[in-house]
Formats: C-alpha cells, structure tokens, sequence
C-alpha cells in the first residue's frame, strides 16, 4: 500500500535531513576507496541460454567460462559490460532453487549503461528477439533476463540519471 500524503511528506523531510547531514559537496567529499565493482553475481538456470541473451541479444560479450570454486560441477561466467566491470553467473546443478523473486532486501533491478547508439541497437535486437520490455524516459529499457532477474539498460552517461550528477 503506497504511503499517505502525510506519510511522503514526513519521508521527505527525512531524506532531505539525511541528505544535508551526509551528502558533502564533491570538492569536499572523500576519495573513494573503491576501484569499481568487479562484478555481480547472479543465478543462472541454463547456461547456454544465458550466455546467447547478455551475449547475442543484450551485447556483452562472455570473457570466461570457469568452475565455481564454492559448488563443484557449477560454472561461474562473466560478461564485459564496460570499463573493466563484469556481470557474473552461477548455475547451481542440482539445487532446486526456484524461479527469480524479487523480494525485499534482495536484487532489485541491474543497471547497465550504455551508449545512445548501443542502447538502440540493444533494443532492436530486443525487438528482433520476441522480448517484452518497458521503455521509460527515452533512455531507460527495463526487461526481465531469461530467469527472471530485472535489468535496466540506460543510456545515461555513467555518474548521471535523468540528467543529474550522482557520482
């Protein structure tokens, strides 16, 4: 049930506390400790299916195809979606897992960025591939992987949403 006016106006005021107590100004903010994410990892339930879908239709190309070292017999795999970052799989033979859910406190959606010209090109062979998807704001494609997970293809440039600086 979506909060009351009363309700979003007090979630409001919180979240603009927090962002007058947390959020510095970029020349004083920290140095990040980080490099990037070298990668996320998600579950896979067939792993050709998922290599023709972020390879053939999404475009990033598969870099490595090994054994998971935490589930004998499972394979671990990445794909190049830029810059260094990878998205990760596992398939988990003989574990009955159950279709995706996306549930509180887990993977909501997986943004990817890419180029205007990428992006386009990414939904025509999304046409071209039968697969539903929403488009919002002229730069954002939401869609469902072949096991259900959610993910965005935005066309943003990295560090900006909708036009705005986040990073």
């Amino acid at each position: 049930m979506a909060p009351t006016e009363t309700e979003v106006a007090k979630l409001t005021e919180a979240r603009d506390a927090l962002r007058t107590k947390h959020l510095h100004p970029a020349a004083d903010r920290a140095t990040t400790a980080g490099r990037g994410i070298h990668h996320t990892a998600l579950i896979s339930s067939d792993v050709e299916r998922t290599i023709r879908f972020y390879q053939d239709v999404l475009g990033f190309p598969l870099t490595e195809l090994i054994e998971n070292r935490d589930y004998p017999g499972s394979s671990h795999f990445f794909f190049d979606v830029g810059n260094g970052n990878a998205v990760a799989f596992f398939d988990l033979p003989g574990l009955d897992l159950g279709p995706y859910a996306e549930v509180l406190g887990g993977l909501h959606h997986l943004a990817l960025s890419l180029t205007p010209e990428n992006w386009a090109a990414a939904r025509s062979r999304l046409d071209a591939a039968g697969v539903k998807y929403q488009e919002e704001s002229g730069t954002s494609i939401y869609l469902a992987d072949p096991d259900g997970a959610r993910v965005e293809l935005i066309a943003d440039d990295l560090g900006e949403m909708y036009g705005s600086k986040i990073g």
